[in-house]
């Protein structure tokens, strides 16, 4: 299928579910999106299974393996809307709670990677479904991070309040990069590309991570110097474009985190950038664009999830297997969360940060698309069918019942 085709069926049921959802359902934007295109595909599957609509049911899954879910959000979308979210994100306020973000995002998906893993790892066999511990720890590192696209979206429709906010969306934001590292690893050992040895696996993490961070700091104070020089909006969007692309490219290829260096150049490029290298009307113009991008990307986003459900592998024991990696995520969250908190017990979040933290580390599109980079066979439909329910009650349960729990803490 042609690229046009693609983008054209893309925005047009990006935009049909969004009237839908707005004029109907009223749900939040995301969550209408996401619930609607599953509504969609459910409709596909259970024809399928009464024997019609086989044609609609083939023309879908052509349609998912032409989009090629993974390359499209990890090298084409994740970049734009890191560098959105983090764009709008205060330094100042993340740096008045630097020590949970970063004890929550350095330690707690590599503590919740081995929790998931190692849990399932029992359940799935209890459950008849055979899997080795490394693809069970893969799984780990696929559902442990929470996917700053989600939590920022929810975020905008809950009223948080202010430090929780700043530490939730401030983790999202930098642990989904480390778990991607994580992932890696994992997934190198597994198809036995990398060595399994604690030197080899210490050097790449910190090269992905710290890599990626100083990398960020390096494009984001170049494109900062190359803003300050011009006062044209027109230039200086071109040039937050050139930083997302070249930025994003130059670091996966040069074997550093993408996701983690977008996110400090954008927060470099939205906070000094902003103050001392735009003026009045660019900066205006540059916050409306980037939202627009944003907002109709995740648009395209959480179709795409909700249609994903064409591609799971429906069986009575990978149900089962689905509803228990629900509870042991969010265990290994609860739990991953709790242990540094021992360390940060002077830090004041707030009544119920725990539970709200929990609760709020929201999954999305990056753990179907790190799913969905798993090789062909049997793992893999066992994994993705997993990840789907996982981020299905992520975003429909938790997503929806989030203001709920913030009631008390308001």
């Amino acid at each position: 299928m042609q690229l046009f085709n693609i983008i054209t069926i893309l925005l047009v049921l990006s935009a049909l579910f969004a009237y839908v959802n707005h004029r109907f359902i009223k749900l939040p934007m995301t969550i209408g999106l996401m619930l609607i295109s599953m509504l969609v595909s459910l409709a596909f599957v259970s024809m399928g299974h009464l024997g019609l609509g086989l044609e609609a049911g083939r023309t879908g899954a052509f349609f998912l393996r032409s989009v090629n879910f993974d390359k499209t959000l990890m090298v084409g979308l994740l970049g734009f809307m890191l560098f959105a979210g983090a764009l709008h994100l205060d330094v100042n306020d993340l740096l008045e709670h630097k020590w949970e973000i970063g004890v929550f995002a350095l330690t707690g998906p590599v503590l919740s990677t081995f929790l998931v893993g190692s849990s399932m790892y029992f359940v799935l066999a209890w459950l008849g479904i055979d899997m080795s511990y490394i693809y069970c720890l893969l799984f780990g590192a696929i559902v442990s991070p929470t996917d700053p696209i989600a939590v920022l979206g929810i975020m905008k429709e809950a009223r948080v309040p202010k430090a929780l906010e700043t530490t939730i969306s401030g983790e999202s934001l930098f642990n989904d990069g480390v778990a991607v590292v994580v992932f890696l690893i994992l997934h190198g050992i597994a198809t036995g590309e990398h060595a399994a040895t604690p030197g080899d696996v210490s050097v790449m993490f910190v090269k992905e991570t710290f890599g990626g961070f100083a990398f960020g700091l390096a494009i984001g104070w170049l494109a900062y110097r190359v803003l300050k020089s011009v006062d044209n909006y027109q230039v200086e969007i071109l040039v937050t474009l050139a930083l997302v692309t070249g930025g994003y490219a130059l670091a996966l290829s040069i074997h550093t985190s993408g996701p983690i260096a977008i996110v400090v150049s954008g927060l470099l490029v939205g906070n000094v950038g902003r103050k001392f290298a735009m003026s009045d009307r660019t900066r205006e113009r540059i916050d409306v664009f980037w939202e627009l991008i944003d907002e109709i990307l995740n648009a395209i986003l959480f179709v795409l999830i909700g249609l994903e459900l064409l591609a799971v592998t429906v069986t009575g024991r990978f149900v089962l297997a689905g509803a228990a990696a629900i509870a042991v995520a969010l265990l290994a969250r609860l739990v991953s969360l709790a242990v540094p908190s021992v360390v940060l017990r002077p830090v004041e979040l707030g009544p119920g940060a725990l539970k709200i933290l929990t609760w709020g580390g929201l999954r999305g599109g990056i753990a179907v698309a790190l799913a969905l980079s798993l090789p062909p066979g049997f793992e893999r439909s066992v994994i993705m069918t997993m990840t789907y329910a996982v981020v299905a009650f992520s975003i429909l349960v938790q997503g929806l019942t989030l203001k709920y729990l913030l009631k008390p803490a308001s």
